[in-house]
């Protein structure tokens, strides 16, 4: 198992800005949206966390 994408470098908030219905949701609702950002950033980086332990958990070990 690989992961064929690399890890996020930039912010995830100047990411998702760029769409046009997230940064709608700001100028809309800044006080939710800013909420809805930080628990999407917090799920994003804990899915990718999950990822990279299922790579580890299923690399071939040394001994086959």
């Amino acid at each position: 198992m690989t992961l064929d994408s690399k890890p996020a470098t930039g912010d995830y908030k100047e990411f998702i800005l760029n769409e046009a219905r997230y940064s709608s949701l700001t100028r809309s609702f800044p006080e939710r949206a800013e909420e809805l950002f930080n628990k999407a950033s917090e799920n994003a980086k804990a899915q990718r966390e999950h990822l990279e332990r299922l790579v580890k958990l299923y690399a071939p070990s040394d001994a086959e």
